[in-house]
């Protein structure tokens, strides 16, 4: 003690100070290299380190992440990694332009949907309506240029131009049905319309759609007609509250084309029949659409975690529970959540009102936000009228991300989270909503030991600068009480090891 007390009393205030700018300027290298780190890995170096090397050493388990389970989704590691992360679909659920989206403009002053969710629509109106043959007849013709104007009078007007030259143009009938009409019952006598000349038209289709490779591509283009249209009074029906005439619809629809399955029409299905509080219906559909060779969405994964919460969440209690341990019905809802928000992290904000909603967009990016606005704003209500599961929702959607640390890298039951969503939900959903990024990265504890320790030290290389002489006393005073405790607990450590040596000689 003596011999470093006489070290510390020759050490000059020159010392200390190139003490603490080395030290600061170490520690700063450190935190530099720790985010380079976890920008481009998404870990802390340091921890990675302990956890891969030194763990073992001291005999700790080494934990590992749990390897994915089969993918829900259905994709193979080939068909995962050649998957284009950020497809846009057709919102099933999309609303009316004339009667739901412009009316919300005229009331708010606001433009629910982007120009970029308005262009994709516009190139879907020209593949599933228009074809080679368009020009064989001058309503459709007429038609074709209508989809690709920019402005919706224009559009309007065009719709009537192809209605006087054509009486029975089904497709300037679904034009007026979704962008002038401004009450969903008007756009429902539109489409009724629609569906006259659009049976007549598919009809003569059939007929002659074997003659040549054009014929077929009509059919085609007259199938697609019929179904939009079927579609669109079957959301009229649930919209004016008919809703098990909507009901009927859609499941006839569904018998008579079964291979447009990728239209997702099972989607307007599953929400008319919880509306109904047909929950017998809903786990029917859910089991031939819940499958592991077809793609999931939001509304099939949380109808899904719906209807196991709604079994036990009426008597679910968290206290409880903890007490007693979660029993096999609740540990099945609780892992249908989590399968749920898994695939899809943006929705239970929305359910349980910690974000505001939306007009839905009439495209939506799977697993991404504008998804989880369609799905909520349509499926709330469902979640309110069973007591409880808002509750169960609320008390264990967040447990999902501890078992999947980085949810942007790593998948348990699904295939990564794609890392481009924020930017094309920023091209789908309007200015004024606020996107969600969630599950943001949160920093590990060792960037923020490393930023504290370059900051403490480059504090201390400064107030060495400046106040010389009150630092050197005070460093000098540290580490002499440093030392000198140091040199207590040694002292009682070997008087503690002598004793325990000597007793056995006093009882020999």
């Amino acid at each position: 003690l003596l011999t470093v007390t006489m070290f510390l009393s020759t050490l000059t205030p020159k010392f200390y100070f190139a003490l603490t700018v080395t030290s600061s300027f170490i520690s700063g290298l450190i935190f530099v290299f720790e985010w380079w780190h976890f920008r481009k890995y998404g870990t802390s170096f340091i921890e990675q380190v302990s956890v891969s090397h030194l763990r073992p050493l001291i005999g700790g388990a080494e934990s590992s992440p749990p390897a994915p389970a089969a993918f829900s989704a259905g994709e193979s590691e080939t068909s995962r990694q050649n998957m284009p992360e950020c497809k846009v679909w057709r919102n099933p659920l999309n609303l009316f332009r004339g009667a739901e989206y412009s009316r919300y403009m005229w009331v708010t002053g606001k433009e629910p949907l982007t120009y970029y969710d308005m262009n994709l629509s516009a190139q879907d109106h020209q593949t599933f309506f228009t074809c080679d043959t368009d020009a064989l007849r001058p309503s459709d013709t007429v038609m074709q240029k209508a989809w690709r104007e920019r402005n919706p009078q224009a559009r309007i007007k065009a719709a009537y131009q192809a209605l006087e030259l054509n009486n029975d143009c089904a497709t300037a009938y679904v034009l007026l049905a979704e962008e002038e009409a401004t009450t969903i019952v008007d756009a429902e006598k539109y489409f009724k319309q629609a569906l006259k000349a659009g049976e007549m038209i598919y009809r003569k289709s059939q007929n002659c759609h074997s003659q040549s490779p054009q014929h077929e591509a009509q059919l085609r283009r007259d199938t697609n007609v019929l179904v939009y249209v079927k579609r669109r009074l079957a959301m009229c029906a649930r919209k004016l509250g008919r809703i098990r005439e909507a009901v009927k619809m859609m499941r006839d629809l569904m018998k008579e084309f079964p291979l447009l399955s990728m239209l997702n029409i099972h989607e307007n299905l599953l929400e008319a029949l919880l509306e109904l509080q047909a929950y017998a219906d809903v786990q029917a559909v859910l089991a031939k659409y819940d499958d592991i060779s077809l793609p999931k969405s939001a509304a099939i994964c949380y109808t899904a975690a719906l209807l196991k919460a709604r079994a036990v969440s009426e008597r679910f209690s968290p206290e409880t529970a903890s007490k007693r341990g979660l029993s096999t019905a609740e540990i099945n809802a609780v892992e249908a959540i989590h399968r749920a928000v898994e695939f899809n992290p943006h929705v239970p904000k929305y359910l349980l009102e910690m974000k505001s909603l939306v007009l839905p967009p009439e495209h939506i990016l799977k697993r991404g936000d504008s998804e989880a606005v369609a799905y909520a704003f349509f499926h709330l209500q469902h979640w309110k009228r069973i007591e409880g599961a808002l509750n169960l929702l609320h008390c264990t959607w967040e447990g999902t991300f501890r078992m999947i640390p980085y949810p942007l890298e790593k998948g348990h039951l699904f295939y990564p989270y794609p890392s481009c969503t924020e930017t094309a939900d920023r091209e789908l959903l309007p200015t004024f909503h606020e996107v969600s990024v969630y599950p943001q990265k949160e920093l590990p504890f060792f960037i923020h030991f490393t930023a504290g320790l370059c900051s403490f030290s480059a504090m201390l290389a400064l107030l060495t600068h400046q106040f010389p002489e009150l630092m050197v006393i005070f460093a000098k005073a540290v580490s002499t009480v440093s030392v000198m405790g140091l040199a207590k607990v040694s002292r009682g450590f070997l008087g503690i090891l002598r004793s325990r040596v000597e007793q056995p000689l006093v009882n020999l």
